[in-house]
């Protein structure tokens, strides 16, 4: 068996469309963004040189369809999903099935985020598995080596929970905040699922507003530690423009799994951080602060992109904005046991970069204070090992979706979400392969047809309609393909 990445799920990496997606448009009137707006651009395959690896690229839509495409640009596959379901997080899975997440009727526990039930799908469509959480799943799953699965839980703690665990009541809302947890399942098909492991972000806090309650102390001292109120009035003044900011408190969207140390990655996006934590605990364990491998209970091990969220630099020492897609690399890949993560660019207030760019970074776990960082001091590594950014940098930006992934000739695949396209790099930053999706709404466009697109307050930028949240490319002799009808059945984007 061809060694493969350990996350292979839902493609969504975003590449920018020079001037419309990079700056060129701004500012808008309140006529302009209600207007229809659209924009003519090449759709569809783009580049594919020779140096481009062998495979097949799945992507997801806006309106719920996965489609693989081989390099040519021909779709080989499709997976409808299920009636309501209009977004779907997927992964292919050894066995040929596809594991989703669907988002439909989420209320207002899913509202701010992709989030509904986890499925397993035939190549068919048919529908094997499919497990409904007590709160919302959302944005990223993985089948775990033991056939288990884990992922991302919303949950609401009210605004009476929040301001007892120490949050400042000026920037609680009346519905209180959404937390993320971590859960690991084992399926039981056709309906239903064993918790087996479970961690939350919220046994793990501190804060220094109010010394009668509890997890009171200076969050510099304390970096394995969560400060509740880091965030708290950053939200309630993006409130003011998006009220459902207001709950949003970490926006977890990546997780990974390191099956040789036991750890699993966490990246929640409005911390601007990845945060590790030991999963040898027990769920008791994962609850408190002493036990697993390295003794430390639940207690984040390790932390890095934005050292002032645990009071250890200023924003001259932040290095992620938003980020999506965090993973370790598999083995046998080029840069094994490195992260790669797609940093977006976006934050709140002022910190918006106007770019985005793809790191590398070397995971310290060989390092001896591993797991006990000295508090007030920034956690290795000091800067990537390798980095994609355009020329100029403004060329290449999605302020939200999008992923990277290392691919075996040691180019990565990278998805620009909010441009709906999908692009090859070499280690040089070379581009051989590049493909814009056609879909817009579950349709299909004809080449030279305008892709609509358009320019919500949160972002200030175009987002096209063809978005994609993230994108993976199989190399041909990966086992999930055998179950699939690969003949090429003629290009996405529809010729006149």
């Amino acid at each position: 068996m061809p060694t493969l990445p350990r996350r292979l799920r839902l493609p969504m990496a975003l590449v920018g469309l020079a001037a419309l997606a990079a700056g060129a448009i701004t500012h808008w009137s309140a006529s302009e963004r209600q207007a229809p707006l659209s924009q003519q651009i090449p759709i569809g395959l783009i580049r594919n040189d020779p140096g481009a690896a062998a495979g097949y690229t799945l992507f997801d839509t806006r309106a719920g369809p996965v489609f693989l495409i081989d390099n040519a640009g021909h779709m080989v596959h499709r997976w409808r999903m299920p009636e309501h379901a209009h977004f779907a997080v997927a992964e292919l899975l050894p066995n040929g099935d596809l594991m989703v997440i669907l988002e439909e009727d989420m209320g207002e526990t899913c509202a701010l985020g992709l989030g509904g039930d986890i499925a397993w799908m035939r190549p068919d469509g048919k529908v094997v598995w499919r497990y409904k959480p007590a709160g919302c799943a959302h944005h990223d799953h993985m089948l775990l080596p033991n056939g288990n699965v884990l992922f991302l839980l919303d949950s609401v703690k009210s605004r009476q929970e929040a301001i007892a665990a120490g949050a400042n009541p000026a920037f609680v809302g009346p519905d209180g905040l959404l937390v993320d947890h971590l859960v690991e399942i084992r399926p039981v098909p056709p309906a239903s699922g064993e918790v087996v492991w479970r961690w939350s972000p919220w046994d793990h806090l501190v804060q220094d507003f109010d010394p009668d309650k509890p997890n009171y102390g200076r969050p510099a001292d304390h970096p394995g530690r969560i400060d509740i109120n880091f965030l708290l009035e950053k939200l309630a003044t993006a409130a003011k423009a998006d009220r459902a900011m207001r709950e949003d408190w970490l926006h977890a969207n990546a997780i990974d799994y390191h099956a040789e140390a036991d750890h699993v990655l966490l990246l929640p996006r409005h911390f601007s951080e990845l945060w590790v934590v030991d999963r040898s605990t027990t769920t008791e364990g994962a609850a408190g602060r002493s036990g697993g491998r390295h003794g430390r209970g639940g207690d984040l091990l390790w932390r890095w992109g934005n050292p002032r969220a645990h009071g250890a630099g200023s924003v001259a020492d932040q290095r992620l904005f938003w980020p999506h897609a965090a993973h370790w690399i598999p083995d046998g890949l080029p840069g094994a046991g490195n992260i790669l993560l797609f940093n977006n660019g976006d934050e709140f207030g002022a910190l918006r970069r106007g770019h985005s760019d793809v790191l590398e970074l070397a995971y310290p776990l060989g390092d001896p204070r591993f797991g006990a960082w000295p508090a007030g001091e920034p956690q290795p590594p000091s800067a990537p090992t390798w980095r994609y950014a355009a020329d100029p940098p403004g060329d290449f930006l999605s302020h939200r979706l999008s992923n990277a992934q290392r691919l075996g000739n040691g180019n990565t695949l990278i998805a620009s979400g909010f441009q709906g396209t999908i692009f090859e790099v070499t280690p040089q930053g070379r581009e051989v392969w590049r493909y814009v999706s056609p879909v817009v709404d579950g349709e299909r466009l004809f080449q030279g047809d305008p892709v609509p697109y358009q320019l919500p307050g949160r972002f200030g930028r175009a987002v096209w309609q063809n978005t994609v949240y993230r994108a993976f490319r199989y190399p041909p002799a990966y086992p999930g393909l055998e179950a699939l009808d690969l003949t090429p059945k003629g290009a996405l984007a529809l010729q006149r």
